[in-house]
């Protein structure tokens, strides 16, 4: 699991070490801001479309494909439909959602030209 900014940073070294990566997007996008997800006086600064976090996916994404192995994202920004394109242009290897999410990523991915 890639949870934390210091996992992401260093997911070259952590690559070498695993058959995969899962990158938990809650925890990620929440100890990249420091902002507690759990505080509704935060929501307005709680934002997983966050270039950071975007970025760090990425990061994640480029470093395990170098070592060979997947990359996959669970959590709520897996079935983010704003960003379906943007994570299999990223190289995205699996999006993990709940049943009623796969249908419409599906046709999302589908639709890409």
């Amino acid at each position: 699991m890639i949870e934390t900014p210091a996992a992401a940073i260093i997911s070259d070294l952590l690559a070498k070490e695993v058959d995969f990566f899962s990158i938990g997007t809650n925890d990620l996008t929440q100890y990249t801001l420091a902002i507690d997800r759990q505080n509704s006086k935060l929501d307005e600064f709680y934002n997983p479309h966050h270039e950071a976090i975007l970025r760090m996916i990425q990061m994640v994404i480029d470093n395990a494909h170098k070592e060979g192995i997947w990359a996959g994202i669970c959590g709520e920004l897996g079935a983010d439909t704003e960003l379906t394109e943007r994570f299999v242009e990223m190289g995205i290897d699996e999006l993990s959602v709940s049943p009623a999410c796969v249908l419409p990523i599906r046709k999302i991915v589908r639709d890409m030209d």
